[in-house]
């Protein structure tokens, strides 16, 4: 595929994983355990130019030719509203729990639960959502068909293991990707997610100076916009995994170091010297 935008990217909306099913000879018996991995993102690196974002859920998926769609490249089916609102009442749900200290916590001061939850919708699931949205539109601009699909696996987990012991580990889900794309290409999809955390921590930043101080209320909403922007930026720099740092490395390390730098950074300001200017 080249690199100028395919005139199609207006077009392209239909799930085309939505008739996927498991290959005939695939059985439980059989399963090597990739199948039921639905967290993994399906982006993912391959030598060259080529198709890198030919896996969805863990499975190798066969070229098949993408449906074509009334709709446009900022497009959002009921499918991916339906998910991206799962995932967010459940990552403000885990936040809240987290905040009161677990389920425990949550009980004995149920009115603190929901503040704090209120709070984590504030402040913590905008650069999620920002985030997992930078993906889908960069790469609809790319011609590629584009959507966010949530983990209910992750979700469950995510919620439960915050009700426990008061720590947010969840995979909410992921932007699902499918067409053909140059390494170039495939790199800034995955670093179009860092670069909004980043763009969100810097909005941040400029109200913490120009507003922080004024009343508590408001620098509490700051300083938590500040740490999730700083920290799921930071996180998902990580060269490891199905994170975007290992994608942003196989497209080009100097760039990759650039924004590891830029992202690590935030977090040091952040837990060091925001308490300087607030």
């Amino acid at each position: 595929m080249t690199r100028e935008r395919d005139p199609r990217a207006h077009w392209l909306d239909d799930d085309p994983f939505d008739k996927q099913t498991s290959p005939g000879s695939h059985t439980k018996a059989r399963d090597d355990g990739n199948w039921r991995q639905p967290h993994i993102r399906v982006v993912h690196a391959t030598q060259g130019s080529g198709a890198p974002f030919v896996r969805i859920f863990g499975v190798e998926e066969q070229a098949r030719p993408i449906p074509i769609h009334t709709g446009s490249i900022w497009h959002f089916s009921r499918t991916e509203i339906e998910h991206l609102t799962q995932a967010t009442i459940a990552f403000a749900i885990a936040l809240g729990f987290m905040f009161s200290g677990g389920i425990m916590g949550a009980l004995s001061n149920t009115t603190g639960f929901v503040l704090f939850s209120v709070i984590g919708l504030l402040t913590f699931t905008p650069g999620f959502l920002v985030h997992e949205i930078a993906h889908k539109i960069q790469a609809r601009k790319y011609g590629c068909w584009a959507e966010f699909r949530a983990s209910p696996s992750g979700l469950r987990f995510g919620v439960i293991l915050a009700a426990l012991i008061g720590v947010v580990l969840m995979a909410p889900g992921a932007v699902m990707v499918a067409g053909n794309t140059t390494k170039q290409q495939f790199g800034k999809i995955a670093l179009a997610g860092p670069v909004s955390n980043v763009a969100l921590w810097c909005i941040g930043l400029v109200c913490a100076v120009a507003f922080g101080g004024t009343s508590e209320g408001i620098d509490v909403l700051i300083r938590f916009w500040l740490i999730a922007n700083s920290v799921l930026g930071a996180f998902n720099m990580l060269p490891f995994g199905p994170l975007d740092g290992k994608k942003i490395r196989t497209w080009s390390i100097p760039i990759f170091w650039i924004w590891l730098i830029i992202c690590f950074s935030t977090v040091w300001f952040t837990f060091t010297q925001l308490s300087l200017i607030m």
